[in-house]
């Protein structure tokens, strides 16, 4: 019996001819998927949406989506690449915990170790040769789609157990072992091309913070390729050193500003990578700053206790090499962790801890490393006044939680101020106000920081601040949808605020 088959725009598989009804006859409805739509509130319609949307940003332009697909997929169609990552990734972020593939009752492609998981052997070369297949997977695939919706979130166990090799240390070589003709000979690469190479890193740094996530992604991304290619030349044993301490500063930014414009899993990844690097540069601090990324990531994913086990393993793992300035930010991030766990008393002792810390950043003159010097007293505000935000959301709005949180946040938002070169943090600040005012019960107030985040946003590429204010916007319709400066910053989001945010 004769059929043919075609690829559709969604990327499902159509069956036509005399054989179709056969095709679809054991076809039945994805009871999974319905439960998880339901529990949503989302129409049909708004689930498209967001499908293509979150495609676009992902560069599979390919994809186009509506209504009738929705029906389909929930009557039992299995749709292809990259649509199951899309939903796990859209269904995470709305209930705010991760929801696998297989949670939706859908089938996940078979994926090479190298792509798959974050149980990876920790060891120099592997490390450098993953980081060089990922980077340029990246750079060649993630355009048309496939990179990011071929990764999967890695959470509990799965996660934290692979993590905790961190702390393990290398085994140094047999003494009587000669030193390698490498180490010993020159190396083709100079101290100022070496400086170069990690100035470089600097500044792709400042333009994230200025600019956001999705305007030098790629860019990142193919300086961390050079970098891999020159690991993979006999390099002597200190300038592979540094070699390693810089793509482990390219993969953990690689993976922020993925984190930054949504591709969590493509952030995820690299965030591992990031640390196998740190750990081969022997650079323990660095190593605790990558775990603090992806505790915050964690944060985001609805995952406090898994944040909470990677900042634990950070201060363990630099208890004895951090500067205070990095210690102070391991507790503030602790703080947010117990935050979102419901721990009041604990998340309070940890914010102490950070700002008791904080004063003796930088007092003995102790050199700090770049990475670490976006943690500023406007920083350090910012997070424990998130802190105090975010104990307020998960003891029911509590207006009390929410005036410990003001007046911190009033003074992060004045010392980041307009001029700032960190206009993310800025921004997201100011969407931490105005959802503080609508704690207590203030919509007038909320609106005017709200306006300003807005006139951020349309400058800095991040979906993060994107997503944060059109969240904290719907809450003040919701909530107080008859205030008239309400329905104006509403009238004012859906006009100027970008629907995407395209990632380069």
């Amino acid at each position: 019996m004769l059929r043919a088959t075609r690829i559709r725009r969604d990327g499902g598989l159509s069956v036509s001819g005399s054989g179709a009804g056969e095709a679809n006859a054991g076809k039945r409805p994805n009871g999974q998927l319905g439960s998880w739509f339901v529990r949503s509130g989302w129409s049909k319609g708004e689930l498209a949406r967001q499908v293509n949307r979150r495609a676009r940003q992902m560069g599979a332009h390919h994809i186009s989506t509506d209504t009738s697909r929705v029906r389909r997929w929930l009557d039992g169609e299995q749709p292809r690449e990259p649509i199951p990552r899309i939903l796990s990734e859209l269904f995470s972020e709305r209930f705010g915990s991760v929801v696998a593939v297989e949670d939706l009752g859908l089938r996940t492609p078979h994926q090479a170790p190298s792509v798959a998981g974050v149980d990876l052997p920790w060891a120099g070369p592997q490390t450098v040769a993953l980081l060089s297949e990922f980077s340029r997977s990246d750079l060649m695939l993630a355009r048309r789609g496939f990179l990011g919706s071929s990764l999967a979130l890695a959470a509990g166990p799965a996660l934290i157990e692979p993590m905790q090799r961190w702390l393990v240390p290398v085994a140094a070589a047999p003494a009587a072992e000669p030193e390698p003709a490498a180490a010993r000979r020159p190396s083709r690469l100079s101290g100022p091309e070496l400086d170069l190479l990690e100035s470089t890193t600097a500044m792709f740094r400042s333009w994230d913070a200025q600019c956001g996530g999705g305007l030098r992604r790629k860019a990142v991304v193919g300086q961390l390729h050079e970098v891999t290619d020159l690991l993979q030349e006999p390099q002597p044993a200190a300038t592979s050193k540094r070699l390693f301490r810089c793509a482990a500063e390219l993969a953990e930014l690689a993976g922020w500003m993925s984190y930054d414009v949504g591709l969590q899993p493509t952030a995820q990844k690299y965030f591992v990578l990031a640390l196998h690097a740190a750990k081969e540069a022997g650079d323990k601090p660095l190593g605790s700053y990558v775990l603090s990324s992806m505790s915050r990531q964690m944060i985001h994913l609805g995952r406090p206790d898994d944040a909470l086990e990677l900042i634990h393993l950070a201060q363990y793992g630099s208890r004895d090499c951090a500067t205070a300035r990095t210690q102070a930010m391991l507790y503030a991030m602790e703080a947010r962790a117990y935050a979102n766990m419901g721990q009041p008393s604990k998340c309070k002792r940890a914010v102490r801890m950070a700002e008791d810390t904080f004063l003796d950043a930088g007092v003995d003159g102790e050199p700090e490393p770049d990475w670490i010097r976006f943690f500023s007293e406007a920083e350090l505000n910012g997070e424990n006044s998130h802190s105090y935000r975010d104990l307020a959301y998960v003891a029911g709005r509590s207006p009390t939680y929410a005036s410990l949180a003001e007046p911190v946040m009033e003074k992060a938002v004045q010392l980041f101020g307009e001029e700032d070169e960190h206009q993310r943090s800025y921004a997201l600040n100011l969407i931490g106000l105005a959802s503080v005012h609508l704690l207590k019960g203030e919509p007038e107030a909320a609106t005017a920081p709200a306006e300003r985040a807005l006139r951020v946003a349309r400058k800095v590429r991040s979906e993060r601040v994107n997503t944060r204010l059109r969240k904290t916007v719907d809450t003040a319709a919701r909530d107080f949808g008859d205030v008239p400066e309400v329905a104006r910053l509403t009238e004012l989001l859906i006009e100027q605020l970008p629907e995407t945010v395209e990632t380069v």
